[in-house]
């Protein structure tokens, strides 16, 4: 039974990153993020070699806020929920291997900017306007069916395994991503949401909307939270649809006035 394990961490800045190894010692219920936290209070490398600490994120520590998104034997994860023992004991080896995401900016070590998704957030206006919605009573009721579904959607991190695991998100397209595009089926779904629902979808008309998707469906299998991006972006592009024969439609009294 082993009792040390190899973390091999892609470390580094820009056109400047480099493979350090730590040696640490298999405890119970270590993960990641706790064998990060003990090569930052001893950052010494297998070698001997006193470093600096590794940069990295982390936040809630019960994944839910999305930061700590690595790669973790070439899979993205969550730092924080990803057990050493069973990656080790899946691997038949003895070095797990860490590194950041490659399809965001890299700022240093394993910490990257996901900004780009927070601006396709704001884009397709994921969030709902409650002005006034007081003077306006009750809403409608939501059935159960909706409710789970807007549940289950509503757990996205924004973490960014998404957007890592998908192919057509690259530097040479402009594709949003799956999160953002199952983020306009929660708001849409929203009885006050639905009211600002063209709002949302003809961002998703535009380049690097729901049409860029290649349907390679690596999304769905990274999903930390499982959530059904792929059905997501299959109802959005027929949503985005209807609403591109609308405004065709609607076109010409446009024209007139």
């Amino acid at each position: 039974m082993l009792k040390t394990f190899i973390l091999k961490i892609f470390r580094g800045e820009t056109d400047h990153q480099y493979w350090e190894e730590f040696e640490l010692e298999l405890v119970p219920a270590l993960n990641i993020t706790s064998a990060l936290m003990e090569i930052q209070k001893c950052p010494i490398t297998k070698e001997k070699k006193k470093v600096t600490p590794v940069a990295w994120e982390q936040g809630c520590l019960e994944e839910v806020c999305g930061s700590c998104s690595m790669l973790i034997n070439g899979r993205p994860r969550q730092g924080c929920t990803a057990l050493i023992a069973p990656i080790l004991e899946g691997s038949g080896s003895n070095i797990i291997t860490v590194a950041p995401l490659s399809k965001f900016p890299l700022i240093k070590d394993l910490v990257v900017n996901r900004d780009g998704m927070f601006e396709s957030l704001i884009k397709v206006r994921a969030w709902i306007d409650t002005d006034d919605s007081l003077d306006r009573g009750f809403g409608e009721p939501i059935s159960q069916k909706v409710q789970d579904t807007r549940y289950l959607l509503s757990t996205c991190m924004t973490c960014g395994c998404c957007s890592e695991a998908c192919p057509q998100v690259n530097k040479n397209s402009a594709f949003m991503g799956p999160a953002p595009i199952s983020q306009v089926r929660l708001f849409n779904s929203h009885p006050i949401g639905k009211l600002q629902k063209e709002d949302r979808l003809r961002p998703l008309m535009e380049e690097g909307g729901v049409a860029d998707c290649g349907n390679a469906q690596n999304c769905r299998q990274v999903c930390p939270k499982k959530i059904p991006l792929t059905e997501s972006i299959a109802l959005m592009g027929r949503e985005a649809t209807k609403q591109a024969f609308k405004d065709l439609i609607s076109l010409p009294d446009a024209k007139k006035e």
